[in-house]
């Protein structure tokens, strides 16, 4: 028996390192995302997370006293009681655990120069959020997968906007000396690490019972609000573990040629459309639900901004919110200035019309000034047509970002 015993612990030891500790594939973040954006159309949800972002910046706006001049209700929701408020804060803590289990939770403070990236880049992300209808969740990534063309228009521009944001960045890399410095690492003591994967089995415990209590709550709001804490606490474990960044799908091919992250997205979505289309036939979700009112100026307008601010802020939304989770202090400054003006430019863009919602217009989908909700089987009138188009896109995609893995054509550095 005791002889066994150091096997026992070595082999559990193994297994320990190789799921909790060692990085996993991005095309198995892929494919564990995809399958969990699934489950939640299923339970009648879609992953989102600019709306909540913006009720973050809403509160703020609030509490600085211009929400009445913005036109921001003064009544908003608990920032629990807010759907994609509470993804995002799950997705947060799904990262913390993530990071906690694999010891990899370290507060990382940036150079000087890095938080005035975070902000001028968090406060573009904001802006192109809110003249696309959302982030590289939902602007681009939901409504691709809900086949609108809403989501290739924003992937035109996101593509085109971290061209030119890292052709700016190397600008100011070499022009730029101030702030170069990176503050010392905070020291965490051996001890405090050594414990971190225990701290993070506790945070799981916890989260599992939060879920448990409300799931088994009379309150129905609760009930439902059970099936997000879970979702979003996976989906943050899993972009953390396989270091799944939109961001990096869109910058890499321009910055190193590596292609990786992308193929990974193109594989979710490969696998993501046709489930999606069939569940939108049997009728189990609306497929406007994440289709923004913004093709196609809203949402090519609103990726080049975006994709110009995300190469400065070091990630997307979703990116983001789960490198928080792991201690990395520039993307908290990200995060502050992504929810402030993506609140500001949203009631702003409201006040001017250009995102106000026609009223008048009687179709079944919503129209603005800048776009309209477009649904390609409803526009086409086939399914057929819309799944080879989708098809095709990320087929031209992949081929793309495989030549230039090999070539290097499209890298800018």
């Amino acid at each position: 028996m005791s002889d066994n015993a150091p096997a026992w612990r070595t082999g559990f030891k193994a297994d320990y390192q190789s799921i909790f500790v060692e990085e996993w594939s991005p095309f198995v973040g892929a494919l564990l995302l995809v399958l969990t954006i699934i489950g939640l159309m299923l339970s009648g949800l879609v992953w989102g997370v600019f709306g909540g972002v913006k009720f973050w910046g809403d509160w703020f706006n609030n509490l600085i006293g211009l929400g009445p001049v913005l036109g921001i209700p003064a009544e908003l929701d608990g920032w629990l009681m807010h759907r994609m408020s509470l993804m995002n804060i799950m997705l947060v803590l799904g990262a913390f655990a993530a990071a906690l289990l694999s010891r990899q939770f370290s507060p990382n403070r940036p150079p000087p120069l890095e938080y005035v990236w975070a902000a001028s880049g968090g406060s573009l992300l904001g802006i192109g959020a809110a003249l696309a209808g959302g982030c590289t969740t939902g602007g681009f990534f939901n409504p691709v997968l809900h086949s609108s063309p809403a989501g290739w228009a924003m992937w035109l521009g996101l593509l085109a906007g971290a061209a030119i944001g890292l052709k700016l960045l190397l600008w100011t890399l070499d022009h730029i000396e101030w702030g170069m410095q990176a503050p010392p690492a905070l020291d965490i003591p051996e001890g405090l690490r050594n414990n971190f994967p225990w701290l993070g089995l506790v945070v799981i415990v916890g989260v599992l019972l939060w879920a448990t209590q409300w799931f088994g709550s009379t309150d129905e709001k609760l009930a439902a609000r059970a099936v997000i804490v879970v979702a979003g606490f996976a989906i943050g474990f899993i972009m953390h573990r396989s270091r799944l960044c939109f961001a990096r799908a869109f910058r890499e091919p321009f910055m190193t040629a590596e292609g990786d992250m992308t193929k990974a997205v193109i594989l979710a979505l490969a696998i993501g459309i046709p489930i999606a289309a069939l569940l939108f036939q049997k009728k189990v979700i609306d497929p406007y639900l994440a289709i923004p009112p913004a093709f196609w100026i809203g949402s090519l307008l609103g990726g080049l901004i975006f994709g110009i601010g995300m190469v400065f802020a070091g990630g997307c939304a979703s990116g983001s919110l789960w490198r928080m989770g792991e201690g990395h202090l520039k993307l908290w400054v990200t995060m502050f200035f992504f929810s402030w003006m993506g609140s500001t430019a949203s009631a702003i863009f409201k006040k001017l019309g250009l995102t106000t919602i026609d009223e008048s217009n009687v179709e079944s989908w919503e129209m603005t000034r800048i776009g309209f909700q477009a649904y390609l089987p409803e526009m086409w009138g086939s399914w057929g047509w819309t799944l080879l188009a989708g098809g095709a896109l990320l087929l031209l995609w992949y081929a793309l970002v495989r030549y230039n893995e090999s070539t290097e054509k499209f890298t800018l550095l």
